[in-house]
């Protein structure tokens, strides 16, 4: 921030507000704080990033991007790539560097996806982000946690008796039981473990169930019974 402060002191520009997006992938458009900045068009003259890369990693939305700054006479510029877009080259050159950075991104999301899909059906590895409750990875592998297995076959049949989400969030933050991070249940966590094939010893991924090698919580019969349009391998 202080070297995109910097930048602006030298070229003589007033900070009309500071937009940062921590947390959001660069190849999407639907960023609270990016939204915000172009809903504000009519507050500022010039976009300022320290990289291009930073505002977009895909060529379709920084050309729509350059498109909308252009019809509004605003402009866009790159301190460490030290392009000017109010020439024809230096369009062009962040046209290139544009398209380098969104070739970068999405080869490293087919290395990622083959690394996973390598890992899901061969039943290895950790596909999620931590561990999932009713579980923990040892060696790679996923052994029952029993103290938390219990809570999940009492969430499955709390939900088929009838609790709503609510009710069953409810009842397990009034108990005193902790989630895996160790807060309060919400509805989305609940939801998560009733429709996840996990449960039931399988991984669905790109489309695909496959078997995987976790010892299952719940039974399929009743798996189904909350997701009956399941197609189990």
């Amino acid at each position: 921030m202080k070297k995109l402060e910097a930048y602006c002191r030298s070229e003589g520009y007033e900070v009309a507000d500071r937009y940062i997006d921590d947390g959001y992938s660069g190849r999407k458009t639907n960023r609270p704080e990016y939204q915000r900045m172009l809903s504000e068009i009519d507050r500022w003259d010039v976009i300022v990033v320290l990289k291009m890369d930073r505002i977009h990693r895909n060529s379709v939305n920084f050309t729509n991007m350059m498109d909308f700054l252009g019809k509004n006479g605003k402009k866009f510029a790159s301190v460490y790539d030290k392009l000017d877009t109010g020439n024809a080259m230096g369009r062009f050159v962040m046209d290139i560097m544009q398209r380098i950075a969104q070739l970068e991104s999405e080869q490293i999301g087919e290395r990622v996806k083959l690394a996973m899909g390598y890992k899901a059906k061969h039943g290895t590895g950790n596909l999620g982000s931590g561990h999932p409750y009713g579980y923990q990875y040892v060696n790679g592998e996923l052994i029952i946690v029993e103290d938390e297995a219990h809570i999940v076959r009492a969430i499955y049949n709390m939900y088929i008796r009838g609790s709503t989400l609510q009710e069953i969030c409810d009842f397990l933050n009034n108990a005193g039981i902790e989630s895996k991070k160790g807060v309060g249940w919400s509805r989305q966590t609940i939801s998560n473990i009733i429709h996840n094939p996990l449960y039931v010893g399988q991984r669905k991924w790109d489309g695909i169930t496959l078997n995987a090698r976790n010892e299952p919580i719940i039974p399929l019969e009743k798996f189904k019974i909350i997701n009956p349009d399941y197609v189990s391998s």
